[in-house]
């Protein structure tokens, strides 16, 4: 079976590519995932025949740029189908790509939470008569 037909019938899979110490979620989640994946940089040390980060990031873009794309739509598909479970499980995995994409450009969640804390208080209007034409 497909990584989307073990979502589809409920069943989990493995995660064994990360292994974070602390489990429970707080502000710090984000900042020490972004330091394990750092790890799985290939040019770190990351291992594409034992890491699927690392494998990710030796493909190039393409490779985690359309599994964004992926769980973008599978985000969507849950969020139809109106089950919380669903909605949470593949927002992370939309965050955990995003993260992997972050890493490649050498950012860090940090960089976008300063964003988002920049736009806080702006109307969604106002914040984007102020970006840049493009």
């Amino acid at each position: 079976p497909s990584y989307l037909d073990h979502r589809r019938s409920g069943t989990q899979r493995p995660r064994t590519d990360l292994q974070m110490t602390d489990s429970a979620p707080t502000g710090d989640t984000l900042a020490r995932l972004a330091d394990t994946l750092a790890t799985r940089r290939p040019d770190q040390g990351g291992d594409p025949a034992t890491s699927y980060v690392a494998k990710l990031l030796s493909k190039g873009p393409d490779a985690f740029l359309k599994k964004i794309g992926e769980e973008a739509t599978e985000l969507v598909m849950a969020a139809q189908d109106g089950h919380p479970d669903r909605i949470v499980s593949e927002t992370a995995d939309l965050w955990f790509h995003c993260l992997i994409a972050l890493t490649h450009y050498n950012l860090r969640p940090e960089d976008v939470l300063a964003e988002l804390a920049r736009r806080e208080g702006l109307s969604g209007l106002e914040e984007k008569a102020r970006r840049p034409a493009q």
